[in-house]
């Protein structure tokens, strides 16, 4: 059996012919986490909009309570959007990084086969 540090290299090498970038893990982790708050943070501003609104009969207040729930609704929007791209292209790099493992391994014993 093989080592596995060959088939490695091999993949480092290939991502470099095809100039993909290599990915920041730290960064990603980063704006996974920022995505994560903000759909905490979210739902927090609509009960704080809600509770605001509720304790005053002054409409200036009320308006102002109305945008801080707005403003709840796309922090939590985009924090989803944030948390869900991210999460996916996580998926998608260890999904592209296993088939181009068995394209390799299929493209080996096809020319194993023909000897």
């Amino acid at each position: 059996m093989t080592s596995t540090q060959p088939r490695a290299d091999r993949f480092s090498r290939e991502l470099a012919e095809l100039k993909i970038p290599d990915p920041a893990a730290g960064r990603s982790a980063l704006w996974l986490r920022v995505g994560a708050a903000g759909m905490i943070l979210g739902p927090v501003l609509g009960v704080i909009a809600y509770l605001m609104s509720h304790n005053t009969s002054d409409p200036l207040v009320q308006r102002d309570a109305i945008v801080i729930g707005l403003i709840g609704i796309s922090v939590a929007i985009v924090g989803a959007a944030l948390y869900l791209r991210h999460s996916i292209t996580g998926f998608l790099r260890f999904w592209m990084a296993r088939q181009s493992y068995e394209l390799s391994l299929r493209a080996g014993a096809d020319t194993n086969g023909e000897d």
